[in-house]
């Protein structure tokens, strides 16, 4: 195997490792009253929850535990 081969190889396994650092899968199911309540048909997400998924999106949600407000960080 050549070495640039082998580099491509330790890229793309690097890839996969990288996505397995997730801290939740985004594959579980979300449990109204614990991760999310419903107001008005919208989904609410609770502090619970955005804490759980481990960052803030800076879109101002109404239970952020970053502090962000209006959308800013």
């Amino acid at each position: 195997m050549s070495e640039e081969q082998n580099n491509n190889n330790k890229s793309s396994s690097q890839k996969k490792n990288k996505n397995e650092n997730v801290s939740f899968s985004l594959a579980t199911p979300l449990v109204e009253g614990q991760d999310f309540y419903m107001e008005d048909g919208l989904f609410v997400l609770t502090a619970y929850y955005l804490n759980k998924r481990g960052y803030c999106c800076g879109n101002g949600c109404r239970h952020c535990p970053y502090g962000a407000i209006n959308g800013e960080r």
